[in-house]
């Protein structure tokens, strides 16, 4: 008797335990508790700290709240300005209903997984490869707002953050951006070459008329410059020639007629700066009104009189009782004038004409002498 009594009361303290092991339930600081009471989800949820369940008929399930971190794998795709990139990115998200991510979704890493590798495929063919390469933010905000679109809503979970990690080209696109960069440094190395050689050349022009209006600048110049060359340990000699023998030679050698310079020439190789540059552009923009052209008048072209022998007679015959009318009444005063100064120049070629005609004459008689 007292046996069968000892086993019932172990037996009493064995199921004891395990109830209590069953009931009590201890949910982590970063972990929340759902509890399922034969099968349905009890309202709101257990924090931290211990908590007690039917031993029976109720469980619970733990959901982790913390950030999850996990890569997408690389994806191929073509940009819109057709090129082929691979491009893989990470993607930071955390649950913030644990009941829609445990009701909703069966595997919510794996289901968000899938949602980041599709947007990473479409996020590709949207943009442009130099948006992958330098607007790298730009894109990110974009893949974010595409991803956690359909995922925190219907499944509690929100993400957090999206980074590109790397955009992999092909080879021949990597040789071809390299040969636009090297070609971009060289036309940016050639303007500022230029810049410096058209400054260098305003100023060596105005040096060059300073020196010329006082002889002795360019004296003192020869000098510096023999130094600068004696100041370096090298077998170089040189032999300065006086500057008043060039010009005396320059002053014996004859002077032709283009090479003579006016003073307004010189006067003009004054000063070569930035004002002067910019006024003369200034009024070649403006369109200064071009000087008139002065046409000189040309003198009258003489009219050649004909021979007297060929000349028609001016006034015909008028028949019987009709009057002659006179021969100038329709002519105008200032034909009368131009008329009398034609005429002596028609009688002083008639009167070269006689002379030309009696000098071959005279040169005609002695040929027919010796003839005779």
């Amino acid at each position: 008797m007292v046996g069968t009594l000892v086993v019932i009361l172990v037996i009493l303290v064995v199921a004891g335990l395990v109830a209590t092991g069953r009931a009590l339930r201890v949910v982590q600081q970063y972990e929340q508790g759902i509890v399922f009471r034969f099968g349905k989800v009890l309202p709101g949820t257990r924090g931290p700290g211990l908590h007690a369940i039917r031993p029976f008929g109720d469980r619970m399930q733990k959901v982790n709240m913390q950030i999850v971190a996990m890569a997408v794998p690389a994806q191929e795709g073509i940009t819109r300005d057709n090129v082929s990139v691979r491009v893989d990115a990470v993607v930071y998200f955390r649950v913030v209903d644990p009941i829609k991510a445990t009701v909703n979704v069966q595997n919510y890493i794996f289901a968000v997984s899938q949602q980041a590798q599709t947007s990473l495929r479409s996020i590709i063919g949207q943009s442009e490869m130099d948006q992958l390469l330098a607007e790298r933010a730009t894109v990110n905000k974009e893949l974010r707002r595409i991803i956690d679109e359909p995922t925190e809503g219907p499944w509690g979970i929100r993400v957090e953050r999206v980074e590109i990690k790397d955009v992999s080209l092909p080879e021949g696109m990597k040789r071809s951006m390299s040969r636009q960069a090297e070609a971009e440094r060289e036309r940016r190395a050639r303007i500022i070459t230029a810049d410096g050689e058209y400054q260098a050349s305003k100023r060596l022009a105005a040096a060059a008329n300073v020196m010329a209006r006082d002889p002795a600048a360019l004296q003192l110049r020869l000098l510096q410059t023999v130094v600068e060359v004696a100041a370096e340990r090298n077998s170089t000699l040189v032999m300065p020639i006086p500057v008043e023998l060039l010009r005396f030679f320059d002053k014996m050698a004859p002077a032709t007629p283009g090479s003579e310079k006016s003073a307004a020439d010189s006067a003009s190789m004054a000063d070569f700066g930035d004002a002067a540059v910019a006024e003369a552009e200034a009024g070649a923009e403006l369109g200064a009104p071009a000087a008139h052209l002065q046409i000189p008048d040309l003198p009258p072209i003489p009219e050649i009189a004909a021979d007297p022998g060929d000349a028609a007679p001016a006034v015909d015959a008028a028949p019987p009782g009709v009057s002659a009318a006179p021969a100038d009444a329709d002519a105008v005063p200032g034909q009368d004038a131009q008329a009398s100064q034609r005429r002596p120049a028609g009688g002083q070629r008639r009167s070269a004409a006689g002379q030309r005609r009696t000098s071959a004459s005279q040169r005609a008689k002695p040929a027919a002498g010796q003839d005779g």
